[in-house]
C-alpha cells in the first residue's frame, strides 16, 4: 500500500478540484480486496474503470482513505450463457456489452441502451458492475436490468448472493450492497421468441446523462400481452418500475386507446424530479411522449 497525493481527473477540466490524500492499493482476487477493505482503518472504497468514482473526488463528493483496485482481477471478466440466464461479468468494459454478439442475441435490451452511454472514451474504460454498483439514476444500465428484473451477484470475499433489481436500487446512489460487498457479475434472464423490447432516451446531446428515459420489457402470446416492465430512468433518485401503467397495458394489444390509458396511469403515479434546465412537469410529459413511441414500436413487433 502506498500514499497517492492529489490525483486529478484531467477530463474534468483545469478548474477542476483535486482529490485529497488517499492510499492505494491493487487486490489480486475478490478475497484479496475484501481484506484492504476490512483492514481499512478509514473509509475504503473499490476502484474499477474510476469513471465515476474518480470525478466525485476530485469534486470532493467523496474522500476515501483508501482505494481498493480491483481492475485485475480475472474471475470480474467475462460474458457468457449460463443456463436461462447471460451472466456479466462486473469488470466487463461497456464497449464489450456493445459488441458482444451474446449480448445481442440474449439480453437485446441492453445492446439496444449500450450505444446510448457517454461517449466511446467513457465507454472503454467504464465497467458494467461500476456502472451497477454507483446506481445513477440517470444511467441507462440500471434502468434495463430494473426493466428486465436482472439479479445482482455480491459478494464478501466468503460468499456470494444474488439479489433482484427490484430490491438492489434503494436511493440516490444507495444500493442494498453491504459497504465491503463488491458488485461482480450481473444475471439477466436470456430473451425468449415471444419477447419484445424497445429502449430510447431523451438527451441534450448524444452521449450526455438523459433527461428521461425509457426501457420496456414484454413478452406477448400472440399478439396480446401477457406481461409488460417499463422502467423510466433520470425521473428520480433510482429507476423507477412504472406498476400502473404496466398493469393497464397487460392482456391488450397495445390499441391507441390501451396506450392513452397507460399514459394517464403514468401521469397518475410518476412524480419526476426537476432540476434547473427541466421541470417536474416538463419531464413527465417527456417521459409520456417516450412510452406512447415505445409501445408503438412493442406493437409493431420491435425486438
Amino acid at each position: 500500500m502506498r500514499p497517492i497525493g492529489h490525483k486529478s481527473d484531467r477530463g474534468l477540466g483545469e478548474a477542476t478540484l483535486k482529490a485529497s490524500n488517499f492510499a492505494y492499493v491493487r487486490a489480486r482476487s475478490i478475497s484479496d480486496a475484501v481484506a484492504a477493505f476490512r483492514g481499512c482503518g478509514g473509509e475504503a472504497r473499490y476502484l474499477a474503470g474510476g469513471q465515476s468514482l474518480l470525478a466525485a473526488m476530485n469534486l470532493r463528493l467523496l474522500a476515501p482513505d483508501l482505494l481498493i483496485d480491483i481492475s485485475q482481477i480475472d474471475e470480474l471478466r467475462g460474458i457468457e450463457r449460463r443456463g436461462d440466464d447471460l451472466r456479466i461479468g462486473a469488470l466487463t468494459r461497456h464497449a464489450e456489452v456493445l459488441t458482444s454478439p451474446l449480448v445481442a442475441e440474449h439480453v437485446p435490451l441492453l445492446a439496444a441502451a449500450a450505444p446510448w452511454v457517454a461517449h466511446p472514451a467513457i465507454r472503454n474504460k467504464g465497467t458494467f458492475g461500476g456502472s451497477i454498483a454507483f446506481a445513477d439514476p440517470a444511467s441507462e444500465f440500471p434502468a434495463v436490468a430494473l426493466a428486465l428484473n436482472a439479479r445482482i451477484e455480491l459478494d464478501n470475499g466468503e460468499q456470494r448472493r444474488l439479489v433482484a433489481a427490484e430490491d438492489f436500487f434503494r436511493d440516490l446512489y444507495e444500493t442494498a450492497a453491504a459497504p465491503v460487498e463488491i458488485v461482480s457479475a450481473v444475471y439477466f434472464p436470456a430473451a425468449g421468441a415471444n419477447d419484445r423490447f424497445a429502449f430510447d432516451e431523451l438527451a441534450r446531446r448524444r452521449g450526455d446523462y438523459a433527461i428521461v428515459g425509457t426501457a420496456i420489457a414484454a413478452r406477448f402470446s400472440s399478439e396480446a400481452v401477457d406481461s409488460i416492465r417499463i422502467a423510466l430512468f433520470s425521473v428520480g433518485a433510482t429507476p423507477v418500475l412504472a406498476r400502473d401503467a404496466a398493469a393497464v397495458l397487460e392482456r391488450t394489444r397495445l390499441g391507441d386507446d390501451d396506450i392513452a390509458a397507460a399514459q394517464r396511469a403514468l401521469a397518475g403515479e410518476l412524480s419526476p424530479s426537476e432540476d434547473a434546465q427541466v421541470s417536474s412537469e416538463t419531464r413527465l410529459h417527456l417521459a409520456s411522449v417516450l412510452l406512447k413511441r415505445q409501445l408503438h414500436k412493442l406493437r409493431e413487433g420491435a425486438r
